[in-house]
């Protein structure tokens, strides 16, 4: 009777192909928690010989279609963070390689030098210009207050807006060039006084338009849709000091504000920028300074051999540039911002997945970014100009103050940084190409990575490396 209820039970069962049959085991009543079932009561043979039957050599293996983990159509349908892993190890292990290496062949060769030398700390010229940078936002404030109280014209006003964002500039250029600074000290007074031109022209142009606005719109209009233009003390000192100080370089009266400062919260962000702004010390006298010493200038020697050095000289330049992102636009910014209790921290998006060049620009730096569609780039389109030419104008002034930021500290006017911003506008337009052509935003990627990242920085760097070797040999 037993052998005739089995027969009867297996003769039930569903076929292989079921969707049935498919269902995992559930683990019931009488399951013994091991895909089993336990002989009791109410189960016979029968039910054995069913819940072991996907083990048995009769079973069906393959039951539906399936790609391959890592074939087109699913490799982004699951998790590759054993990868991700794997490539940690294989970089550590690499670098390490490359750090063992560069110690038994140079010994340690952090020093002073070039950076901070002597000559850095009688650089006392720069440091009474920088002092001095604050008269020029002083004068913008008085100039606004007396456009104000109507004291002066509003040519009169645009003329001294322009002298006085000339002198920020021009001041700071002579300076370092009069005095001949060393590098750094005059990078950092160029940089401080290229934000201080960039909040200046935001400071100008905004109450300029604020002035525009309230003469072309009815006073009625202006208390019940722009009360903010109806405030006698727009032009105020003390939003001008907050502007000046703040992560930001588009000008307004108001900003949003968060409630408190987290002074643990500074504390840890200050320890991580001295720990990363060591390790680019580190990376730039231990790796960078011997690449580039051993080198030749790349546009007058072999060149496999330029190839092979900025090839070599990409690495250690992309940590220090990952460094530097990292120091200044998260940890710098965010600091700044949380004593200042500053609320928009939108420093940067992810640019790291940009697939175009184009996209990149728009994302890496966004207080630039914000200033030049404000100032630049929109007063253009207003004016009727095209937006090709409009975004040409914006990287012409970018580009200009990007050569200005570099070869004025180093005295070499090449225009390599010139040309490196202007090379971006044909990239812009290749990237672009390519997207639409293959569907693939992998490629703008990897074209900006290898453009941007592997060959032009370490170009650069190698250009002005020698062309100030050069100079110095000449003098």
């Amino acid at each position: 009777m037993a052998s005739s209820r089995g027969g009867e039970a297996l003769a039930r069962s569903p076929e292989p192909h079921s969707p049935l049959r498919r269902r995992p085991p559930v683990a019931a009543e009488g399951d013994d928690g091991r895909g089993g079932v336990r002989r009791g009561e109410d189960q016979g043979a029968g039910g054995s010989v069913w819940a072991d039957f996907s083990r048995r050599a009769s079973a069906p293996v393959h039951r539906r279609v399936r790609e391959s983990p890592l074939s087109s159509d699913a490799v982004f349908k699951q998790s590759h963070a054993g990868l991700l892993n794997l490539c940690i190890v294989v970089l550590i292990a690499v670098n390490g390689r490359l750090i063992i290496e560069n110690l038994m062949k140079y010994g340690l060769l952090i020093r002073a030098g070039f950076w901070f030398s002597s000559k850095s700390l009688r650089d006392w010229p720069l440091l009474i210009c920088c002092v001095t940078l604050p008269v020029f936002p002083l004068g913008a404030f008085t100039t606004e207050k007396m456009a104000q109280h109507k004291f002066i014209s509003e040519p009169l006003v645009i003329c001294l807006h322009v002298v006085l964002t000339m002198a920020s500039i021009l001041y700071p250029v002579y300076v370092i060039i009069r005095f001949d600074s060393a590098v750094l000290s005059g990078f950092t007074l160029m940089f401080f006084a290229i934000i201080v031109w960039s909040k200046l022209v935001s400071y100008a142009h905004t109450n300029y338009d604020r002035r525009v606005l309230s003469k072309s719109i009815h006073k009625d209009d202006i208390h019940s849709h722009f009360p903010e233009l109806d405030d006698l003390k727009w032009v105020s000192f003390k939003s001008l000091v907050y502007f000046m100080v703040a992560p930001t370089l588009c000008y307004q009266l108001n900003y949003p504000r968060t409630t408190s400062i987290r002074k643990g919260w500074v504390i840890h962000q200050i320890v991580k920028l001295v720990i990363f702004t060591g390790l680019m010390g580190f990376i730039i006298e231990q790796y960078i300074n011997p690449i580039i010493k051993n080198s030749q200038h790349p546009l007058r020697g072999n060149l496999l051999y330029a190839i092979e050095r900025v090839l070599k000289l990409s690495i250690p330049t992309l940590y220090v540039w990952l460094c530097m992102f990292y120091c200044f636009f998260h940890l710098w910014l965010n600091i700044l911002a949380e004593l200042l209790r500053f609320g928009d921290r939108e420093f940067y998006k992810d640019w790291w997945n940009a697939k175009t060049i184009d996209e990149y620009w728009r994302m890496w730096n966004m207080p630039v970014h914000k200033w030049m569609i404000r100032h630049i780039y929109f007063p253009c389109l207003q004016n009727g100009l095209p937006k090709g030419v409009a975004l040409m104008i914006a990287f012409f002034l970018s580009a200009i103050f990007h050569e200005i930021c570099v070869a004025v500290p180093c005295q070499i006017f090449k225009f390599w940084a010139f040309i490196g911003i202007m090379f971006q506008i044909p990239l812009i337009v290749l990237t672009k190409y390519l997207q639409n052509k293959f569907k693939n935003t992998t490629v703008g990627n990897m074209i900006f990575w290898l453009f941007f990242c592997i060959l032009g920085q370490p170009m650069c760097i190698l250009l002005y490396y020698h062309d100030v070797m050069n100079r110095k040999v000449k003098l």
